[in-house]
């Protein structure tokens, strides 16, 4: 066979479309989303199991993360141990669960966004519910196990969870073209609910939000849209809005403080920072003077950040500032995705218990088969040796007659007596009318003599009693669908009488937070930036006492309005624009914010052309020059933008911005290149353009040649600029025509 032979020739749009679908389902199923029965992850549900394997119960020692994230990734889950760690972290975090699944012990983080600890300093155990209603019936074969990744092992396709996890833990994750994001409920009310759709199938899900309330976070905080969540609750998509708990406390001198004692669960993390940021920037920006000051008084008994207001401050209208312009009210998007029968689905709140009880049973359906089958063994195994007791001095000649275990088992099972020494003719006859079955005949083989106390044989009748009894519940349970309902029920009963606690997070209807904003007087103020690119304002009387330091030590200073906005063009062609109320305003001598922290600027790969107020530019128009001579006229007006940065102009490949200037008394413009040419021709030359456009030629260069410089020469002003250690003075510079070469000035 040739090598063309073995070659297979498809398509290649084909190949692509195939493998990336397979990527994206491997991604779906096996890593991203939980499934709907157990409401686990893969991830999840290997850690758990590979902790059960490894006998890391709530009632033993601890043992290192690092043990149990090692052989985890070894033995079923292949895909790097930080993501194995961080799934076992978010487990034992309960303020990210409703019910932690495990125990961890050392330093697991904390709700204000600490990191935990690296693997090898913490230690962990299953959490007892974990145990107890995740994975206590493993041993009873209830669910399929499926290869490892190498085939060297079996793994659970799903852990045999008695409640709607999926509900009660809630799940987050990301796949490819879609993602989950379902909020954890309360225990108790998930079990309630469960059970009331067992009794009623046909209930609604309106009916079923008299059990589920709505969502229950960790972090407390309070929904203000109840009105929305029956539509939630139906489609599985929406909204949720959450509000943190702030209750209001009298303070010193009488002064108000207000105190946030819950967040929403959005806040988790890096974002209480933020909001301690932002809160400080209401202040810094003038937004608001309520503020006296903030702190951050939050330990391990629980959130408290204090926000201390001035006597005279209006606290509601303070209340719903926080509530508008901080993360102190947050959106939860809802979107309860998970997969069910191999396929993901997004599924309301009564789909998902009905998924959860159709597993249960599935679960219990096996579970009490297999418990059936060997309580029958056991009354097999039971029955014979009753019997045998009955006959246990035939049974002992026949033991003692036989020449090996297969003789005496041949005889007990098909009363064979061939090659058997018997006392009596008697004990013959009987012999040959035994008729024990094949596990009956191993066990009377395998008996003690011990066995053969008095009190052992009353002991293995009652034992028997007890094996007709279990057999006859479990014939009952399998038969009746209301006996398996009553036995499922009465478990989730007991794990809600155990694990049960109260609801955190408060359900109510509000309306929206009315913020009234105090209008700022308006007034000219002065912007000042340093070489360093450091940017502040101040007052026009502070920069008129100290005018000449201030034009002198800063690289821009101008008037503007304090409502208004800063514009600063770099030499990348962009436009970004600044507020002045986001700049600190203070005295003379301060030293002012970096521009970078307060815009899109970027000092790292862009550089500051040109800044002016946004007020000055409307009133003029704009010229652009760049360094391969492009110039052009823009209307000052579209530079009037909404967004923090546009495009100011376009610019050809390997080209940027050197000059933008103002245009006002300017009467011509002289470009100075790199090899020394000279141009100076009328600025009414240039041609008014659109900021999108690139402009026209100013200047012939030649092929290494660029401009170097762009200088404005004003009627009867004389302009001198130092060129090769000797001073020039522009205005005597020939008068030329846009787009020529210029003249040389030789050195």
């Amino acid at each position: 066979m040739s090598v063309n032979d073995r070659i297979i020739k498809t398509e290649y749009s084909e190949v692509m479309q195939k493998s990336y679908i397979d990527y994206a389902m491997s991604v779906i199923i096996a890593r991203a989303l939980p499934d709907v029965r157990d409401g686990l992850k893969p991830v999840q549900r290997r850690t758990l199991y590979d902790m059960y394997e490894l006998g890391i119960r709530y009632d033993r020692p601890y043992r290192k993360s690092a043990r149990i994230v090692g052989d985890t990734m070894g033995k079923y889950h292949p895909h790097g141990d930080s993501s194995i760690y961080e799934a076992l972290v978010v487990m034992a975090q309960d303020f990210k669960k409703e019910v932690p699944l495990i125990d961890g012990h050392g330093n697991f983080g904390n709700i204000e966004g600490d990191g935990a600890a690296a693997m090898r300093y913490t230690e962990a155990r299953l959490a007892q519910i974990t145990q107890e209603a995740f994975l206590s019936d493993l041993d009873k074969d209830v669910v399929d196990f499926l290869p490892n990744f190498d085939e060297t092992e079996k793994e659970p396709g799903v852990l045999p969870v008695k409640i709607p996890n999926l509900l009660v833990n809630g799940s987050e994750g990301i796949a490819v073209g879609m993602a989950t994001s379902t909020p954890p409920h309360n225990l108790a009310e998930v079990i309630e609910a469960t059970k009331a759709y067992m009794l009623d199938e046909n209930i609604t899900t309106r009916e079923l939000m008299r059990y589920v309330k709505g969502p229950d976070f960790p972090t407390g905080g309070i929904v203000i849209n109840e009105d929305e969540l029956p539509d939630i609750y139906e489609t599985g998509t929406g909204k949720i809005k959450i509000r943190g708990k702030v209750e209001v406390e009298k303070a010193k001198g009488g002064k108000t403080n207000l105190v946030i004692t819950e967040i929403p669960y959005t806040m988790i993390g890096a974002n209480i920072g933020k909001f301690l940021m932002d809160v400080a920037a209401l202040a810094e920006t003038k937004k608001t003077q309520d503020i006296v000051d903030i702190t951050n008084q939050s330990s391990k008994e629980g959130i408290r950040i204090v926000i201390e207001l001035r006597k005279d401050a209006d606290v509601e209208n303070f209340k719903n500032m926080l509530y508008k312009k901080t993360r102190l009210e947050d959106t939860f998007g809802v979107n309860m995705l998970a997969i069910v029968d191999g396929r993901p689905e997004t599924m309301g709140l009564k789909q998902i218990i009905q998924e959860s009880v159709k597993f249960q049973y599935e679960v219990a359906t096996r579970k009490y088969t297999n418990l059936l089958a060997r309580e029958l063994e056991r009354k097999e195994i039971q029955e014979g040796l009753i019997k045998a007791c009955n006959v246990i001095d035939l049974i002992i000649e026949i033991l003692r007659g036989s020449k090996d275990r297969a003789m005496a088992k041949a005889c007990l099972i098909e009363g064979r007596i061939d090659g058997i020494k018997f006392k009596s003719k008697e004990s013959k006859i009987m012999a040959a009318q035994l008729m024990f079955t094949e596990k009956q005949a191993n066990a009377i083989l395998d008996m003690r003599l011990y066995k053969l106390i008095g009190l052992e044989i009353e002991a293995l009748i009652n034992e028997h009693e007890d094996t007709m009894a279990n057999i006859y519940r479990y014939e009952d349970i399998l038969a009746r669908r209301d006996s398996m309902a009553q036995v499922i029920i009465n478990e989730l009963d007991e794990i809600k009488e155990k694990y049960k606690r109260a609801r955190r997070t408060q359900i109510t209807t509000e309306s929206e937070a009315v913020y009234v904003e105090k209008k700022v007087e308006e007034m000219d103020i002065v912007f000042l930036m340093d070489r360093f690119g450091y940017a502040r304002t101040i007052d026009t009387a502070a920069y008129e006492r100290n005018k000449e330091a201030a034009d002198s030590e800063n690289k821009y200073a101008f008037v503007c309005k304090n409502t208004g906005k800063i514009c600063l063009f770099t030499n990348t062609g962009q436009l970004h624009t600044v507020k002045a109320m986001d700049l600190p305003m203070g005295k003379f001598r301060d030293k002012g914010v970096p521009i970078d922290n307060v815009s899109n600027y970027d000092s790292a790969r862009e550089s500051i052309v040109y800044a002016a107020s946004q007020s000055d530019l409307n009133l003029y128009r704009v010229i652009f020059a760049t360094r391969q001579a492009m110039l052009k006229v823009v209307d000052g007006g579209e530079f009037d933008v909404a967004k923090r940065t546009v495009a100011a102009t376009k610019l050809q490949e390997g080209d940027e911005v050197i000059s933008v200037v103002t245009y006002k008394e300017q009467r011509n413009i002289v470009l100075q290149s790199a090899e020394g040419y000279f141009l100076r021709f009328s600025v009414e030359e240039i041609p008014e353009k659109k900021k999108g456009a690139v402009g026209v030629r100013g200047m012939k260069l030649g092929a290494k040649d660029s401009v170097e410089a762009v200088y404005y020469t004003r009627t009867a002003v004389e302009q001198t600029i130092e060129y090769g250690g000797k001073e020039l003075e522009l205005n005597k510079l020939k008068l030329g025509k846009r787009d020529s070469k210029g003249v040389k000035v030789r050195i």
